[in-house]
C-alpha cells in the first residue's frame, strides 16, 4: 500500500498483533485499502520481493529486519528500506485492541522524508595501541594484543607481570601527568621516576638475582619499598647503564591511536569517554570486552557532528566577564571549553547527547541530528494523526535508540502471549495504548521548546525514559528544563503533570499509573524553528491563546532562561556598561536622552549585566512575560543630561560626571583646575581645550634620546 512516498508491508506477526485494515486506511488517508499480511516473513515473503521494485519501502517488523536485508540485497534491490516496530511498541499490549490510533500514527511517521544527512567528523586510527597499568595485567593484555595490534605499555603501578623474553614492543614505566585527545589523536604524558630506565635495560637478570630484599622482579622495575639503597643493582648493572638512583625524573609524551587503560581509577574522569579509550577496571571480563572494541578500531571512521554553535548570540561572556556556563556544566565528554568570550566545540570529543543545547538559553548552542525542525515535524505528525484516528489523552514516551529502545522491546514482549497469557501470574501489560513512543538518538537533546511543542501538537504528557547509562547532569538538567516548562503550563491553567522522567527499572508500572494531565482542546498549526527563542514565543502565544488565560506574567525559579531585570536608580550612574555587555541585545541605549531601555523578550538572564555593572545595580527577576509587552521596550533608568560646560552640547548624565569628579579630583593627574574641567566636557571640547592649554606640560615638550626640542 503507498503511503505518501513510500511503500507500505504491514504483518500482523502471526495473527498476534490486532490491527483493522479499514480503520488504518481511513486514518493514514490512504487511496488504497491497507493489506495486512500473516507471515510476511515466512509464507508470504514473496509479497516483500515483489515490492522491492519500489524505491522507498517501510516494513513495520523490526524483528526479521536481517532477513528482508538479506532478500532485498539477494535480489540486488536498490530500495531504501526503512524497519518500523509496531509490535512491541504497540500492538503487544493489554490495550493492544485500542491501539490502532498509535499505529496509525507511528506509521505516519515513519513515511516522512529522512531528515537530511548533516556534517561529519571523521577519524583516522592505525592500531597503535597504549596499555597503561600495573605491569602483571598490562603486559598479558600486550602479550594478547602484540600480534593484532602496534602495541606499546606503560607500567604505572606495581605488579608481578614479566617483561616477554624477545623485545617486541615498548615498554616504559612512570607517572602518567597527562592524557588527551580521541580515537586517532591521543596524546599521553608521563614522568619516569623509577631508577631502571627500561629503554635501555637489556633484561640480563643480572640485577634481580644481585638485590638481595628481592626488590627487583621480572618486570625489571625496582620496588622502591623494599629496596634498602645499597646499590648492589648498580654494580650488577655495570657498564649498560639502565639503572641510576640519582636520574632526575624524565618527562615523555607520546601520541597514540587507542588506549586500553588497566588503572584502578580512569586515567581521563569524565562521564562519557573519548571513543578509542577504554579504562575496564580490573575485571577480567570487562577487560576483555574492551580489548575486543578497540581491536575493531583499526581503519578510518566517521560520526555525525552533533552541534551547532553561533558565537554571535553566545552569552558565555563579555570583555572578560563570565556569565552563561551551562554548556560547560553539563557536558559529559568535556568536549566543551571557554575560549575568551565564547566557548569552542571539540567535535572529536563530542558524544552527541545535545544536552549543550537543551540548556543553552539563548539558542547559540543547537543540535543538528536531527535538528529542532525535523523533531518537531514527527511530533506533529505522530500527535496529530493519533488524533484523527481517535485517539486520546496522548502521551509522548522519549526514548534513545540503544537502551531505551531495548527496555520497550522488553515490556512489549512480555505482554506478548495474547489474551491468555496476560492473566497468567508474572504477564506484564506492555505499553498503554496512549503512550506513543518516540525515539531520539538521546534524550537529553529534548529541551523546553520541544517539551512545550509536544504539549501544543496534542500531547496531554510527555515522558522521558532514562535507562541508567545517562550521565547525572543530563539527569538534573532534563529535571530542570521540565520544571520550567511544567510551572509555564500550571501559569496557563493546565493542570496535571505534564511531564516527568521514568526510571527504566519502573517503566511499566509508572505507565499504567499515570493520570493524564490538561491539555489543548484543538492542536496547534505553526512548526517548530531553528532559532530556540522564535520557538517559544510561538510556544507561548498558542498556550496563551488557547488557555483563554489572562495571565501577563509567570514568575519562574531562579536559573530560568526568561526573566526582567531591576535597577537601583539612586545608584546606577547610566554609565550604560551593561548594555556593551549584553549579548542577546536585550538592554538598549536611547540617541534622544540619557536613558537605560529594556526588551525583556531578549534577556536570557545570563547575569553579565549584572556582573558588569561597576555600582552592582543590577538585579535578576526570572519570569515570563507574556504578550506584546514582552516585545516593546521599556525604560529602566533615565537621568538629567549633564550640558558640556564649553559648547553646551548635552555628552552624558549629570550623576556620572559628578561621579567622576568626584572620584578623581584627589588623583595626581587631575590637579590642575584645566585637567578636572575637562571631564565636564564633550569629547570634541575636551580635545580643543587640550591643544589649546599653554600653562599644561605636553607630549610634544618630552625630550627623548632620539628626538630634540622644535
Amino acid at each position: 500500500m503507498p503511503l505518501a512516498s513510500k511503500t507500505l508491508k504491514l504483518c500482523s506477526c502471526n495473527g498476534t498483533i490486532p490491527l483493522d485494515p479499514r480503520r488504518l486506511a481511513e486514518a493514514l488517508k490512504a487511496k488504497q485499502p491497507v493489506v495486512v499480511h500473516r507471515e510476511l516473513c515466512r509464507k508470504e515473503a514473496g509479497a516483500f520481493q515483489a515490492a522491492l521494485a519500489d524505491p522507498d519501502l517501510i516494513v513495520a517488523c523490526t524483528q526479521e529486519a536481517r532477513l528482508f536485508s538479506e532478500l532485498a540485497a539477494a535480489a540486488q534491490s536498490q530500495a531504501r528500506i526503512s524497519f518500523l516496530n509496531i509490535r512491541e511498541a504497540a500492538g503487544w499490549s493489554a490495550e493492544g485492541k485500542d491501539a490502532g490510533p498509535k499505529i496509525a500514527a507511528l506509521l505516519a511517521a515513519a513515511a516522512l522524508p529522512e531528515p537530511e544527512p548533516v556534517p561529519e567528523v571523521e577519524y583516522k586510527s592505525g592500531g597503535q595501541l597504549l596499555i597503561v597499568g600495573a605491569s602483571d595485567a598490562a603486559l598479558d593484555w600486550a602479550g594478547r594484543l602484540a600480534g593484532s595490534l602496534d602495541v606499546s605499555v606503560l607500567l604505572t603501578a606495581k605488579g608481578h607481570g614479566e617483561q616477554p623474553a624477545e623485545r617486541s614492543f615498548p615498554v616504559w614505566s612512570g607517572r602518567v601527568t597527562g592524557i588527551s585527545g580521541w580515537l586517532g589523536a591521543f596524546e599521553v604524558e608521563w614522568v619516569q621516576e623509577n631508577p631502571i630506565d627500561l629503554d635501555l635495560c637489556t633484561r640480563c637478570n643480572a640485577c634481580v638475582r644481585a638485590c638481595p630484599e628481592g626488590a627487583i622482579d621480572f618486570s625489571y622495575q625496582i620496588d622502591l619499598d623494599k629496596c634498602k639503597a645499597h646499590r648492589d643493582c648498580v654494580k650488577a648493572c655495570g657498564a649498560v647503564g639502565a639503572i641510576d638512583f640519582a636520574r632526575l625524573p624524565a618527562a615523555r609524551r607520546e601520541r597514540f591511536d587507542l588506549v586500553l587503560d588497566l588503572s584502578r581509577q580512569p586515567l581521563i574522569r569524565v562521564p562519557d569517554l573519548p571513543q578509542g579509550y577504554a579504562a575496564p577496571g580490573g575485571d577480567p571480563l570487562a577487560q576483555a570486552l574492551a580489548a575486543q572494541k578497540l581491536g575493531a578500531l583499526v581503519g578510518e571512521f566517521s560520526k555525525p557532528r552533533f552541534p551547532q554553535y553561533r558565537a554571535r548570540i553566545c552569552a558565555h561572556g563579555r570583555s572578560g566577564k563570565t556569565g552563561c556556563t551551562k554548556c560547560l556544566d553539563v557536558c559529559s565528554t568535556g568536549a566543551i571549553r571557554a575560549d575568551g568570550d565564547h566557548v569552542q566545540v571539540e567535535p572529536h570529543l563530542c558524544a552527541g547527547c545535545g544536552g549543550c543545547a537543551t540548556v543553552c538559553p539563548s539558542g547559540a548552542m543547537s543540535y543538528a541530528y536531527p535538528p529542532v525542525p525535523e523533531l518537531g515535524a514527527r511530533l506533529k505528525t505522530l500527535l496529530s494523526t493519533y488524533r484523527d484516528a481517535g485517539g486520546k489523552n496522548a502521551c509522548v514516551l522519549v526514548h534513545d535508540v540503544e537502551a531505551g529502545r531495548n527496555l520497550i522491546r522488553s515490556v512489549g514482549r512480555r505482554a506478548g502471549f495474547g489474551a491468555r497469557g496476560l492473566g497468567q501470574k508474572g504477564a506484564g501489560r506492555g505499553l498503554p495504548a496512549r503512550v506513543i513512543p518516540f525515539e531520539c538518538f538521546h534524550t537529553a537533546s529534548i529541551g523546553i521548546d520541544l517539551l512545550l511543542g509536544a504539549v501544543c501538537y496534542g500531547a496531554t504528557q510527555v515522558r522521558l525514559l532514562v535507562t541508567g547509562r545517562e550521565a547525572e547532569g543530563y539527569v538534573a538538567a532534563l529535571r530542570e528544563q521540565m520544571s520550567f516548562a511544567e510551572t509555564i503550563l500550571h501559569g496557563f491553567g493546565y493542570e496535571g503533570a505534564h511531564f516527568g522522567v521514568i526510571d527504566g527499572e519502573y517503566l511499566e508500572q509508572e505507565l499504567w499509573n499515570l493520570s493524564p494531565a490538561a491539555g489543548v482542546v484543538q492542536p496547534a498549526t505553526f512548526n517548530l524553528s531553528s532559532e530556540k527563542r522564535t520557538s517559544l514565543d510561538f510556544a507561548f502565544d498558542f498556550l496563551s491563546r488557547a488557555s483563554n488565560s489572562k495571565t501577563q506574567e509567570i514568575s519562574l525559579a531562579a536559573g530560568a532562561p526568561f526573566g526582567a531585570l531591576t535597577v537601583n536608580k539612586e545608584t546606577c550612574t547610566l554609565c550604560k556598561a551593561c548594555i556593551g555587555a549584553c549579548p542577546e541585545g536585550a538592554l538598549l541605549d536611547s540617541p534622544e536622552a540619557p536613558q537605560l531601555r529594556f526588551i525583556e523578550r531578549n534577556c536570557v538572564q545570563c547575569g553579565l549585566c549584572a556582573s558588569t555593572c561597576p555600582e552592582d545595580a543590577i538585579r535578576l527577576v526570572p519570569r515570563l512575560l507574556l504578550g506584546a509587552q514582552a516585545k516593546e521596550a521599556v525604560t529602566l533608568n533615565e537621568a538629567e543630561p549633564f550640558n558640556c560646560v564649553r559648547c553646551g552640547k548635552p555628552f552624558g548624565t549629570k550623576r556620572m560626571v559628578e561621579s567622576m569628579t568626584g572620584k578623581l579630583g584627589a588623583h595626581s593627574m587631575f590637579a590642575s583646575g584645566g585637567a578636572l574641567k575637562r571631564l565636564q566636557m564633550c569629547g570634541d571640547c575636551r580635545v580643543i581645550d587640550m591643544a589649546s592649554a599653554t600653562d599644561e606640560p605636553s607630549i610634544l615638550d618630552y625630550s627623548g634620546p632620539n628626538r630634540s626640542n622644535p
